[in-house]
């Protein structure tokens, strides 16, 4: 709440990454949890004017649930390109890009050492990328790296043993 309370004039826009646990609809902080709706909310365009028209970029590592990914094994691929529209008027929650470590419901992954998969891929992605790409084209590379570079690797634990993982990424 008190970093919605600045001047935020002089900002092209904002970025806030969470990392800690969680589980779906709920994050975990030291002392307490919170809704992530709780934490966007302070940043929409009435309640931070300084922001409105402006991108508010939230990086989230944490888990969305205990479900597991297994995977699977594709033969094809098929790519597909859509549509974009753009509005000059806008609503109080526009200009909002949140990305998730896992889809709702999924558990997300880190490796002891190193940490966090998306955090990993998001680190790679902008120090190799993020001059050159837009966000949303750099998220689309993190997704990518995350499902395919990554897989669990514990195998005295036959559940949680070569299981994926892809993050989620939403704009409003």
């Amino acid at each position: 709440q008190q970093i919605s309370e600045i001047d935020h004039t002089e900002s092209d826009c904002l970025l806030i990454a969470v990392l800690s646990h969680g589980e779906l609809g709920m994050l975990y902080a030291k002392d307490t949890h919170y809704k992530p709706d709780n934490l966007f909310y302070h940043f929409t365009a009435d309640r931070c004017p300084t922001l409105a028209g402006k991108p508010k970029i939230f990086f989230i590592q944490a888990c969305q649930g205990d479900k597991l990914d297994g995977g699977i094994t594709l033969s094809n691929r098929t790519e597909t390109d859509g549509l974009s529209s753009a509005s000059y008027r806008i609503p109080t929650h526009a200009d909002f890009l949140i990305a998730y470590s896992t889809v709702p419901g999924y558990y997300s992954w880190r490796n002891t050492t190193r940490g966090s998969w998306f955090m990993q891929a998001l680190c790679e992605e902008l120090r190799y990328s993020g001059a050159d790409r837009d966000i949303l084209t750099l998220l689309t590379f993190v997704a990518q790296r995350v499902a395919l570079d990554f897989e669990s690797n514990t195998p005295d634990m036959p559940t949680m043993h070569q299981q994926k993982q892809v993050p989620c990424i939403n704009s409003m």
